[in-house]
């Protein structure tokens, strides 16, 4: 594997938290430098306090560990970012910019730029969500995402700076709570059923989202990250599917474990958010570009989600 200084922003995140262990796998301890604006004391490895805010602070730190990599993942979501739009847009577009002209300045080899099916709104078809759909986002958060998504594409267009982007389902992983979005509920389920609590649903029974296991989403990542360049046809963001359910789907297939479990629904605002966001997405410009393929199902998802939570909530049969 080619030595690689790599930077992660937004470290102590739900995805990033992952992430930076799984690239320190291939890459080294040494070689991955994991940050956030507040210190995770159990990190195992190399971790600076960055706030991306900040544009001095990114470039101190590219230039103290010869960064050639960035991994830029923080923000704040839909649901949480909906509470104070503008702090929201703010904070979100000027942690990317930052980010790019840090990259742009510092010679960086590639920056990967998550987005989010949240730039999707309701131009876009709700079923097989088309890669070249129109974009007119609901949430402040999808605003952020789709302009950011321009922004990569004119930083690649203009000065040749390598760009990569996801838009990213609704993530679910064991690993760590999420952290404000609208799909959060297909996290939050798994840990009342092993806690053997009932699950409080705030969307819909039949509200169906694209969903992601963590594991493809880590996985998604650094197979776009390491393509070569010549794969990468698209420089706005690539459409990544992996699987869709509603709520009801997903509680059906818990209580095949959990035969007492039980779901009430008390719907709020995030369901205005989901209403207007795609069932399906149509993923085929990553298959033919960078060979994307998911390995899991809900199946697969849920079996190995109940297995972990019951391991770290020490629950036996």
């Amino acid at each position: 594997m080619q030595s690689e200084n790599i930077l992660i922003i937004g470290a102590n995140g739900q995805l990033g938290s992952v992430l930076t262990k799984e690239l320190q796998r291939i890459y080294g301890k040494e070689s991955v430098i994991a940050s956030d604006v507040f210190l995770d004391t159990k990190f195992d490895g190399i971790f600076e306090i960055i706030d991306a805010t900040d544009l001095s602070e990114i470039n101190k730190i590219i230039n103290k560990y010869s960064i050639t990599e960035v991994y830029h993942l923080a923000a704040i979501l839909s649901a949480k970012g909906e509470e104070n739009p503008l702090w929201t847009w703010d904070l979100n577009m000027k942690m990317t910019l930052n980010v790019f002209e840090a990259s742009r300045i510092n010679n960086i080899k590639k920056v990967f730029f998550p987005s989010s099916i949240a730039v999707f709104g309701d131009k876009a078809p709700l079923t097989n969500t088309p890669q070249s759909a129109f974009l007119n986002p609901s949430t402040v958060y999808g605003i952020s995402k789709a302009a950011g998504e321009n922004w990569a594409q004119y930083y690649f267009t203009k000065y040749g700076l390598d760009i990569r982007s996801i838009r990213y389902p609704g993530i679910i992983g064991f690993q760590s709570m999420p952290g404000g979005g609208t799909t959060d509920y297909a996290v939050d389920i798994y840990h009342s059923a092993v806690k053997n609590e009932v699950f409080s649903c705030f969307l819909d029974s039949d509200t169906k989202l694209p969903m992601m296991f963590m594991n493809d989403a880590v996985r998604s990542t650094i197979e776009l990250m390491q393509s070569p360049i010549e794969n990468m046809n698209t420089r706005t963001s690539y459409n990544l599917a992996g699987m869709s359910f509603s709520p009801n789907e997903i509680y059906k297939e818990i209580k095949k474990s959990y035969p007492s479990f039980k779901i009430e629904y008390n719907i709020d605002s995030r369901q205005t958010i989901a209403d207007k966001w795609p069932k399906s997405i149509d993923d085929n410009e990553a298959r033919n570009d960078w060979g994307w393929k998911p390995k899991y199902n809900l199946t697969t998802m849920t079996s190995i989600m109940l297995e972990k939570l019951k391991e770290k909530y020490n629950k036996t049969d």
